[in-house]
C-alpha cells in the first residue's frame, strides 16, 4: 500500500475509532479525501488492521493495491476511475474503446445501481464490504437517490465512505446520513516537505504550495503540469496588460481558476487584508469593490460552462480582455 500523506495520519487513525456504517469526508481539492477514504476502507477490509491502518501486505491489501478487491465497489466518474488505475467494467470500456461514446464525467445511475446490488451480496473474504464514492458531489440526483435508501438501511456488514470536495452540492438527505468529517488543513512546512518527496524542486516548492492556497495535491498537480512559479508571478500583471499568451496553455478551467484567484486576492487587499495565491509585489493595484465583485460573479458563471466551452480559443480570450478591463477601472484610494 502507498504511504498516507502526513497530515492525513491522525485524522485515519480518528476515524478508525469511530462507530458507523457512513462517512463523508469533506474539504477542499487538493487535501486528500481519495487518499484517506482508500486507507479507510483498506483498513476496514484488512486482515490484519492495526489502530494506524491498515497492515499493507496481507492477501486483502495486496487485492486492494491491483485494484481487484471483490468485497470493495468503488463509484467514480469514468475518467476519474481511469486516471486513477481502476477497470471499467466490461460493457462500459467496449463502449468507449469502440467510441461509441466517451468516458463519463459524473457517477452513472448504471454504476450506482450495481453498487446497490453488491452491497446486498455476501462478503467474499469475510471482512465486510465497502462502497467508496469519490467524488461524491459527481452524483446527479438520480444516482444519489438510487443510493439514498441503502445508505439509510444499509443490508449486511457493509459501510460507505463518501469523499467529496464540494460537499454542499450533495443532497441534504445524503449529507445527514453520513458522519461528516472534514479534512485538517497541512502544514505549510509539511506541504512543502511533501512536494519535495514526490519531486518538486524545493526552490518551488513554496511558491506552487501559495498558488495551489495550501493544497499539496493541487500544487503536485501544477508542477507535474509544467506550472512555473516564475509564470505564475508574472500573471496578474500579464492580465492587465490583456497579453492571452500567458494563459494559452491552459484549459478553460484552469484559467478560470487561476482568474478567480487572483480576483480573491485583489479583494483581500481592497479590504486591507493579505493576498492568498499571490506575493503582494506581484499584484497590480487593486479595482473597485464594485468592478471586482462584478467580475468574481462572471467568472462565477462562465465557471459552469468551462468544461464543455462552444469554442475554447474564443472564451479564452474573452476571459483575459475582462480581466484587462476590470484591472483598468479606477483603483481603490488608500
Amino acid at each position: 500500500m502507498s504511504t498516507l500523506s502526513p497530515w492525513l495520519n491522525p485524522p485515519l487513525v480518528e476515524l478508525l475509532r469511530q462507530r458507523g456504517h457512513a462517512w463523508l469526508l469533506q474539504g477542499p481539492s487538493g487535501l486528500g479525501q481519495y487518499e484517506l477514504a482508500l486507507a479507510l476502507a483498506a483498513t476496514w477490509l484488512c486482515e490484519e488492521p492495526t489502530g494506524q491502518g491498515a497492515c499493507g501486505h496481507c492477501g486483502s491489501c495486496h487485492a486492494i493495491e491491483v485494484r481487484t478487491h471483490a468485497d470493495l465497489c468503488v463509484l467514480m466518474p469514468e475518467v476519474a476511475m481511469m486516471e486513477l488505475g481502476w477497470p471499467l467494467d466490461e460493457k462500459s470500456q467496449a463502449d468507449i474503446d469502440d467510441k461509441k461514446r466517451k468516458p463519463s464525467k459524473e457517477i452513472r445511475v448504471e454504476a450506482m445501481r450495481e453498487a446497490v446490488g453488491f452491497a446486498q451480496r455476501t462478503s467474499a473474504r469475510g471482512r465486510g464490504k465497502v462502497v467508496l464514492v469519490y467524488p461524491a458531489e459527481r452524483m446527479n440526483s438520480i444516482t444519489a437517490n438510487a443510493l439514498l435508501k441503502t445508505l439509510e438501511e444499509p443490508v449486511g456488514d457493509v459501510r460507505f465512505v463518501l469523499a467529496s470536495e464540494a460537499a454542499w452540492q450533495l443532497l441534504p438527505t445524503i449529507r445527514s446520513r453520513c458522519i461528516g468529517f472534514t479534512l485538517p488543513w497541512p502544514a505549510a512546512e509539511q506541504g512543502q516537505a511533501w512536494l519535495v518527496e514526490h519531486g518538486v524542486a524545493a526552490n518551488d516548492a513554496s511558491a506552487l504550495l501559495r498558488a495551489a492556497g495550501g493544497r499539496p495535491s493541487d500544487a503536485l498537480r501544477q508542477a507535474r503540469a509544467g506550472g512555473s512559479p516564475k509564470a505564475w508571478s508574472l500573471l496578474p500583471k500579464a492580465m492587465a496588460r490583456g497579453d492571452v499568451a500567458a494563459l494559452a496553455d491552459q484549459a478553460p478551467a484552469q484559467a478560470i481558476d487561476a482568474l478567480q484567484k487572483l480576483c480573491h486576492d485583489l479583494m483581500a487587499v481592497g479590504q486591507g487584508a493579505a493576498p492568498r495565491f499571490f506575493e503582494p509585489a506581484d499584484l497590480p493595484p487593486a479595482p473597485t469593490g464594485i468592478a471586482l465583485a462584478r467580475w468574481s460573479k462572471s467568472l462565477a458563471n462562465a465557471a459552469r460552462t468551462a468544461e464543455h466551452p462552444f469554442n475554447a480559443g474564443l472564451m479564452l480570450e474573452a476571459l483575459v480582455s475582462e480581466a484587462r478591463t476590470t484591472l483598468h477601472s479606477s483603483p481603490r484610494r488608500p
